[in-house]
């Protein structure tokens, strides 16, 4: 077991999920002492940073925002956002396909921007980091770059907003905590569900105790994939995402159900996460997606995918409170993020419909006329104040520029994120722990504390009091 762990920490950037896994998951059951378990879950060098902490990490004000944009598949509706927002300059974009480098200078001239810098290279990304005219590198690449280029921009001094997950495997979450608070930049996962209009209206509402102590929530991304992982052409990069499929299982993208439900519990901010038990069914879909597309002894029908079509994460706090984190990608359901909160004084649902129960007439949802009072008058200030913006410049209903927006205002203004570095870890180590966890009978796995024990002094989220900047 010794030699597992020693050649498991030997492992590089990428290959520390698909290598380490096994050797872990049988140390934490066969010793059943989780204090050994848990120094598993990173090497020394991870585990012991240098620098100081970043929690509540205030920077210099920038007055003007200057932007790279890398990867424009999704990065086109940054594009497009960033271009509306007071304040930015896009100095640079970064794609492989020259087609997106000409619709991104096609979005700048719209909103009458100025062309930006174009790279078109593998590692275009190294020479965007290195220059001194940009302060934000928004990475909107594949998965397995956005550690990668998250450390490389901080290292060069530059902010970084990844999209998700911010890291695969636990060893690069501890990697991403080390360096933001090694070089006091801010490394912000965008999640963007933490800024749909619902989901920020809960957060309103469990502030001002609506719900009383939340102790459980349920949270999920539930979106059928098949058609766009088997997609040769107009899919995924390479088709990187179906290659994560085969690889893994677990839950490889907690985050949209689960980021908002952190927000709401105070996670990281009063309370974390302790451990988790996760499982996983068997794997029908994209086989039978394949079967039907492809032939049935055509290579995609054959090949084996280890991703289990429907996950599900529990997840335990110090406090005694309970989160579940699901996952199918793969099956033929309407989308649903589910976001269930329960409190000792209410509850709240938002699919299919939103729907809010409280004391003291809880065994029944709010009347239609009752449920747009109150979402009225818990309205998060930010959708209040610049919601019909969002919903003109959309993104997902609005919640992606809602997010733009605000990370753009905290950074102009010298505030702290409303997503830190020790979020994007903590909510992104799900992703190798679930995996640990389903390859081990659903054995519990401890999650580590990435704050270092500051979560029991940090003050909550300050998105809030947007609303005394509002008024």
């Amino acid at each position: 077991m010794k030699n597992n762990r020693r050649n498991f920490l030997k492992k590089t950037l990428y290959g520390s999920i698909a290598l380490g896994i096994t050797g872990y998951a049988s140390l934490e059951h066969n010793t059943g002492n989780r204090e050994k378990a848990n120094e598993a879950l990173a090497s020394p060098e991870a585990r012991h940073g240098k620098g100081k902490s970043a929690m509540a990490l205030r920077c210099e004000p920038l007055p003007e925002v200057r932007i790279a944009i890398i990867g424009l598949g999704r990065g086109l509706g940054a594009v497009e956002r960033l271009a509306q927002i007071e304040g930015t300059k896009i100095t640079a974009i970064c794609d492989l396909m020259t087609d997106k480098i000409n619709s991104g200078q096609t979005i700048l001239k719209k909103h009458n921007r100025p062309e930006a810098a174009t790279y078109t290279g593998e590692e275009d990304w190294k020479k965007i980091c290195q220059r001194d005219d940009i302060d934000l590198i928004y990475n909107a690449t594949p998965w397995d770059l956005h550690t990668p280029i998250a450390l490389y921009a901080m290292k060069h001094g530059k902010h970084i907003a990844t999209e998700i997950p911010a890291a695969l495997s636990v060893d690069d979450c501890w990697a991403l905590v080390n360096t933001a608070e090694e070089t006091q930049r801010h490394c912000m996962m965008l999640e963007n569900c933490c800024y749909d209009a619902f989901e920020l209206t809960t957060l309103n509402m469990a502030r001002k105790n609506l719900f009383g102590e939340i102790y459980h929530g349920e949270g999920a991304y539930i979106h059928d994939l098949r058609g766009y992982k088997h997609n040769k052409t107009s899919g995924y990069y390479k088709m990187w995402r179906l290659e994560h499929s085969k690889q893994h299982t677990g839950n490889p993208y907690p985050m949209h159900g689960l980021g908002p439900l952190a927000q709401i519990m105070n996670i990281n901010r009063g309370d974390r996460f302790d451990y988790l038990t996760s499982m996983s069914t068997n794997q029908y879909g994209l086989t039978l997606y394949a079967e039907k597309t492809f032939g049935k002894n055509s290579p995609e029908a054959k090949a084996t995918y280890k991703l289990g079509d429907m996950n599900q994460t529990l997840i335990r706090t110090v406090n005694g409170h309970t989160l579940v984190a699901v996952h199918d990608t793969t099956s033929p359901r309407p989308y649903d993020r589910i976001h269930k909160i329960s409190g000792t004084k209410g509850y709240a649902v938002k699919y299919p419909e939103p729907k809010i129960a409280l004391e003291p007439d809880a065994h029944k949802f709010l009347e239609p006329e009752k449920f747009k009072e109150i979402i009225e008058q818990y309205e998060h200030p930010l959708w209040k104040y610049i919601g019909e913006t969002a919903k003109t410049v959309g993104g997902h209903g609005g919640m992606d520029f809602i997010m733009d927006w605000r990370l753009i205002y905290c950074l102009r203004n010298g505030l702290p994120l409303d997503q830190d570095v020790y979020d994007a870890a903590t909510w992104s180590s799900i992703t190798e722990l679930s995996e640990r966890s389903v390859t081990n009978r659903s054995n519990s796995v401890d999650i580590p504390d990435f704050t270092r024990g500051k979560w029991q002094t940090a003050t909550p989220l300050p998105v809030i009091d947007m609303e005394t900047i509002f008024s």
